[in-house]
C-alpha cells in the first residue's frame, strides 16, 4: 500500500521573504502615511512620502534579503570546502563520525556504520552536507530569488495603504488608512497560515498585534509634531 504526504517545507525559502515583505510593506508604509497625516500634513505630501517609503523600502527588502542570504551561502560554500578538505583526507575518519550521527539516532553500531559507507559511496560530500552540517537542496540558501520575492511582495503590500490614501481624501485619514490597514494585515496572516499549516487564528493574531504597534507609534509622533505642510 502506497503512502504519501504533503509537506511544506519547500516553501519556507520563498514563504518567508514573500511573508516578511508584504508585511513590512503595509505596517511600515501605513505606519509612515499615519505619522505624516496625523502631523496635519497635505494630502499630496502625505502621496509622497507613502510612494518614497514604498520605493525605498522595496529597494532596501530586497538588499537586505540579498545581503543577508548571500551570508548564509557564503557560510553554506565555506563549510562545504572544508566537508571536502577532511573527506579527501580522512575518508575512514569522517565514515566514522557519519555512523556516530547515526548511532544517536537510533541506529546500531554496525548498521550505521553500513549505511554511512553506502552513503557516501554514492554521494559523500551530499551525506555529510544533509546529516552532518544540515544543509540540504530545499534549505539552500538563494539570495536572488528571495531578494526578488521580498521587494515584490513589499511593494504589492506597501501599495494597499498607499491606494487607500491616494482614493480617500477625507478627513479621519490615519483612522481610515490604519484600519484598513489591519484588515489587509489580518488577511495576510490567513494566508500564510494556511501555506505554512499554522492556525489561522495565531496567523492573524501576531501581524496585527505588531502592525497595531507600529501604526498606533508613529501616530503619537506624527500628533507631536503636528505642523501643517
Amino acid at each position: 500500500m502506497s503512502h504519501e504526504e504533503y509537506h511544506r517545507q519547500h516553501r519556507v525559502g520563498w514563504l518567508r521573504a514573500a511573508v516578511l515583505g508584504a508585511n513590512d510593506g503595509i505596517v511600515s508604509t501605513a505606519s509612515l502615511i499615519i505619522g505624516v497625516a496625523s502631523a496635519n500634513s497635505g494630502h499630496n505630501a502625505i502621496l509622497v512620502a507613502g510612494t518614497a517609503g514604498l520605493v525605498a523600502g522595496a529597494i532596501s527588502m530586497a538588499a537586505g534579503e540579498y545581503v543577508s542570504v548571500c551570508s548564509q551561502a557564503d557560510t553554506e560554500k565555506s563549510d562545504l570546502l572544508q566537508e571536502q578538505e577532511s573527506l579527501e583526507q580522512n575518508y575512514e575518519g569522517e565514515v566514522f563520525e557519519l555512523a556516530e550521527i547515526y548511532q544517536q539516532r537510533g541506529l546500531e553500531a554496525e548498521l550505521s556504520e553500513q549505511v554511512a559507507r553506502q552513503l557516501m559511496a554514492h554521494d559523500a560530500l551530499a551525506a555529510h552536507s544533509r546529516d552532518e552540517i544540515g544543509i540540504s537542496e530545499i534549505s539552500a540558501a538563494q539570495p536572488i530569488s528571495a531578494a526578488i520575492s521580498s521587494a515584490l511582495s513589499f511593494t504589492l503590500g506597501a501599495m494597499l495603504p498607499l491606494l487607500t490614501a491616494y482614493l480617500y481624501q477625507g478627513g479621519n485619514l490615519p483612522i481610515v488608512v490604519a484600519v484598513l490597514s489591519l484588515v489587509f494585515l489580518a488577511m495576510l496572516g490567513a494566508v500564510s497560515a494556511v501555506l505554512s499549516g499554522a492556525k489561522i487564528l495565531t496567523g492573524v493574531a501576531r501581524v496585527t498585534f505588531w502592525g497595531t504597534l507600529a501604526m498606533a507609534v508613529t501616530a503619537i509622533v506624527g500628533l507631536v509634531f503636528d505642523v501643517a505642510v
